[in-house]
């Protein structure tokens, strides 16, 4: 992966800072119209409202960089969401098929900030990976094993499964991933979100004592036995998800107690101890389906990223809506895409001097694409 370089004619970025809101967003809304529609902005759901206001497209990462390939008019994406979406978006957008329909014409895509990262995605390095790999082949075969990785990972370790006969899951797709894998080999290696591969695996039987936790900081074995990584099935990496690791048993308790009815709705991603006591459990659209397709007058308390549960908040008034942990939990590095970047990298783009462009290395990508590849032909 490399950011490319850009000329030193780019509109600096400091007087943004001094913009008021409303001069930012007529700025930009300038900028769309200008471009019409070889320009699209892609929107995750967990953006802050004065921004996902703004965008052409919302979903979550993968959905975003599946509806900005199929596009025949778009020439230049801007994604406000975080480093690994963007790789996402540059290596399903640009695949050879889809630059042979445009001419060769290789799409830039632009992260308006390039702070914005994923603490999840950054708990596993693919040198970490690598080793890991190499430490578990002198304990059980490795040919016997299938590398998971979460969507959210950097493209370095969707490659990694690529070359190593794995596959890419998303957290609505997991269980039917892991299922792949099964079919495949005896182990699955799983990797970054430990959560996600504890709590999907737990519901297709597998026993929580054969599920190490492999800590890449851990002196040997990722601080397992032999005797532990020989009886496992998955081979669990200790990451997880900085938003909805805080969720807790008690504030599950303490709605329950307020409110024997209501309804607890969370995110895969959250810890097991909490994920045992939800009614229901999702993806990021199963949640927002759900809250969709539920009667007027009942009432959610939602574990998954603040900015999510608030809009779902305001755009379902017939229904009470709650945040699920009494302290303020949102995604701080999502939170760095806001009307000043966005509004500076879109007229650097519309000036010709595209900033904070995000392009994955060919041979990357190349390999990223299959283990993605994988995971479409499970359907």
């Amino acid at each position: 992966m490399s950011t490319l370089d850009t000329p030193t004619a780019t509109l600096p970025f400091e007087p943004y800072r001094e913009l008021d809101s409303a001069e930012l967003t007529e700025r930009i809304q300038a900028v769309r119209s200008q471009m019409g529609k070889e320009l699209l902005i892609l929107g995750h759901h967990y953006q802050q409202d004065e921004v996902i206001a703004l965008a052409d497209l919302r979903g979550d990462s993968y959905q975003l960089s599946k509806l900005a390939a199929q596009s025949r008019d778009c020439r230049y994406i801007v994604f406000c969401g975080v480093h690994f979406m963007a790789e996402t978006a540059d290596i399903v957008a640009n695949r050879p098929e889809v630059l042979a329909g445009r001419d060769g014409w290789r799409v830039p895509v632009v992260l308006p900030d390039l702070a914005a990262g994923c603490s999840m995605a950054d708990m596993a390095e693919i040198e970490q990976v690598e080793n890991c790999w190499d430490e578990l082949s002198e304990v059980i075969d490795m040919d016997r094993v299938v590398p998971v990785t979460y969507i959210n990972s950097a493209a370095s370790l969707k490659a990694f499964c690529g070359r190593h006969g794995g596959i890419v899951c998303t957290s609505s797709n997991a269980r039917a991933v892991l299922e792949w894998a099964f079919e495949r080999g005896d182990r699955v290696f799983f990797f970054p979100d430990q959560h996600l591969g504890r709590n999907t695996s737990m519901g297709m039987g597998i026993a929580l004592e054969q599920m190490p936790v492999w800590d890449p900081f851990a002196d040997e074995l990722g601080g397992n036995s032999e005797e532990d990584i020989r009886g496992s099935k998955v081979i669990l990496w200790k990451g997880w998800c900085s938003v909805h690791q805080m969720f807790r048993p008690e504030h599950v308790e303490m709605f329950r107690r307020r409110d024997p009815e209501i309804r607890i709705l969370v995110h895969p991603e959250c810890p097991r101890e909490v994920f045992e006591l939800a009614d229901e459990f999702g993806s990021t659209n199963k949640i927002i389906q759900t809250i969709q397709q539920a009667p007027a007058g009942s009432r959610w308390a939602i574990g998954t990223e603040l900015h999510l549960v608030n809009r779902l908040k305001q755009e379902h008034p017939d229904k009470e809506i709650h945040f699920l942990s009494p302290v303020v939990c949102m995604c701080a590095t999502m939170y760095r895409i806001d009307l000043p970047h966005l509004c500076w990298s879109l007229e650097n783009l519309a000036a010709g001097t595209p900033v904070n462009v995000i392009e994955v290395d060919d041979e990357t990508a190349k390999w990223a694409r299959i283990a993605i590849e994988r995971m479409l032909d499970i359907g």
